[in-house]
């Protein structure tokens, strides 16, 4: 194979693959799925600027009938792994937005389909691929600040008026923002920590802040925020922080303390670090503060600017990875240690609604540590947990009337008419 024919299912989310795919040498962007029209017509403007044909769906069975090799799974958060798992059983390949998984079942399933399959699953966490935290992993790996001891890990997604929440749930009651827990969404934060020193989470403690007046009045009742504290096989502790803590600008924020030293990402300014070495290094010995570059710039990185482009370097490895390259498969994020990143979150919430008791990691490499979880279907969607279903947050239901929704709604629509002025 010398290029990969690649369908794109969400094309909200899917967007910054979608301008990459567009003009990728190794790759072929064939379809496109999303039920949202006007998202559809974007895409086929922009087929037409670059002088492409490109199969647009609303309909996802006809979309999965395309012939394609790979697909990139931007759909609901809550929802990849079943698709993953039927696009790999009918021999795609597949990168899979956050997260990979909603329950534990749907772990067990997914790593063991990987396994039967033999195709290239890869998770899309392009927080790894930031400039600053690439940095991390080039000069943990080196050993610059000898063996991790302490790390923090930090994403507060703030949302700081009604429209700009309406616009990412449409004020759809059963939309999957509105059913998620503090924990859940916990790759941002967890998962470059996890990607830098390659060690495995084995031990989890969860606590959550309560919900706020502001997220009620926007129909959410999950907890505003979760704290985990998460052991790794080498002893040493992370402490991992998400959710809609009311704090500008967004923050992603990362440190790391070792036996030689400590590093840490600048919150205000995403593309700087500050290291301390005990030991010179690079002709530098105690504290440094500095701009990183890339993790590799070309005519094709420019193509992407989500997420600060790392969003480029996520789909890049997939694509490489299923031509035979070894070390884009290095990089990449396989299922297992997106179950690394993923697991802890969903652990994590059950500590907390049992009163934040240390709860054991499984690591889904063995197929023995699997077997417990098997069936366990527990999460706090209804449509999947039924009556294993959680609560959404361990403070009590807040009852949000409906008239909630119906107004945020109302403000949805509204932004939606806005833009569509704005692009006449």
């Amino acid at each position: 194979m010398s290029t990969v024919k690649i369908g794109v299912f969400g094309a909200k989310r899917g967007m910054e693959m979608i301008n990459m795919l567009m003009g990728y040498p190794d790759a072929k962007l064939v379809a496109i799925c999303d039920r949202h029209q006007p998202l559809l017509d974007e895409c086929a403007e922009k087929a037409r600027e670059h002088g492409l044909k490109i199969e647009l769906f609303a309909d996802f069975e006809d979309f999965f009938e395309c012939d394609m090799d790979a697909v990139v799974l931007a759909n609901y958060a809550v929802e990849h792994a079943p698709y993953a798992i039927r696009f790999m059983n009918s021999g795609r390949h597949v990168l899979s937005e956050c997260l990979p998984v909603q329950t534990m079942k749907e772990a067990v399933e997914l790593a063991e389909t990987v396994e039967k399959t033999g195709k290239i699953y890869a998770l899309a966490e392009n927080c790894c691929f930031f400039k600053n935290t690439f940095e991390m992993y080039r000069r943990y790996r080196r050993g610059d600040i000898g063996e991790v001891t302490y790390a923090e890990g930090e994403y507060v997604h703030p949302m700081e008026s009604l429209k700009e929440m309406a616009g990412f749930t449409y004020g759809d009651k059963n939309h999957w923002r509105y059913h998620i827990y503090s924990t859940y969404y916990c790759t941002h934060s967890l998962g470059p920590l996890l990607y830098i020193t390659g060690l495995r989470p084995v031990r989890v403690i969860g606590m959550e802040v309560p919900p706020t007046d502001f997220m009620n009045q926007a129909g959410y009742n999950k907890g505003a925020a979760g704290a985990t504290l998460i052991q790794l096989e080498n002893g040493a502790v992370i402490k991992n922080l998400v959710g809609s803590l009311r704090k500008l600008p967004l923050i992603w924020n990362y440190q790391l303390y070792g036996t030689a030293g400590c590093m840490e990402t600048d919150r205000w300014k995403h593309h700087m670090l500050n290291v301390y070495t005990d030991n010179e290094v690079d002709g530098v010995k105690g504290r440094s503060y500095y701009e990183c570059k890339p993790v590799f710039e070309n005519e094709l990185t420019a193509r992407v600017k989500g997420h600060g482009g790392a969003d480029f370097y996520a789909t890049h490895y997939f694509i490489q990875s299923i031509l035979g390259d070894e070390e884009a498969r290095k990089l990449s994020v396989d299922v297992y240690r997106a179950l690394d990143m993923t697991i802890p979150g969903i652990l994590g919430y059950r500590s907390i609604l049992g009163g934040n008791i240390p709860i054991d990691i499984p690591d889904f490499r063995i197929r023995e540590c699997r077997e417990p979880y098997r069936c366990d279907i527990a999460c706090t969607d209804p449509k999947v947990a039924g009556a294993s279903v959680l609560p959404v947050n361990s403070f009590g239901d807040k009852n949000i009337p409906d008239s909630v929704y119906k107004m945020m709604e109302e403000l949805w629509k509204e932004g939606e008419a806005e833009k569509a002025a704005q692009q006449k």
